[in-house]
């Protein structure tokens, strides 16, 4: 499977943005999807992932109540879409797919196929 990560920009503090990630060479519906984002002089963080079954979602405690993960099966594409954003959301977001076997599903090293990034700059 291969991912393809769009939607980043510039926009101002406040505004929104909706992050897609499409899959091609394999239905997306049975694994774990998530966004991590990688901030400049940062590690890689957790951000948000939807479960396979049920589609239940689980987000870091800092975009909580601003930020939701989607999927959609039909377009086999999983959507972030980022409200009331802050500068300090500012960084490279990256979608990635599950492997076979998940804990926590907030850890980089559970994902074994990522998306190339896209850049979302929020300026106050």
């Amino acid at each position: 499977v291969q991912l393809q990560a769009s939607g980043g920009g510039v926009v101002q503090a406040g505004d929104s943005l909706r992050l897609s990630c499409a899959a091609s060479g394999r239905n997306l519906r049975s694994y774990v999807v998530a966004w991590f984002r990688q901030a400049p002089g940062e590690e890689r963080e957790f951000v948000a992932a939807v479960r396979r079954s049920q589609g239940h979602t689980y987000y870091a405690d800092s975009v909580k109540g601003r930020f939701t993960i989607s999927r959609d099966a039909a377009e086999n594409t999983v959507y972030l879409q980022m409200n009331s954003l802050k500068p300090e959301d500012t960084a490279v977001y990256y979608c990635a797919k599950g492997g076979d076997f998940m804990g926590t599903m907030t850890g980089a090293y559970e994902y074994d196929t990522w998306g190339q990034g896209t850049l979302v700059t929020v300026s106050s």
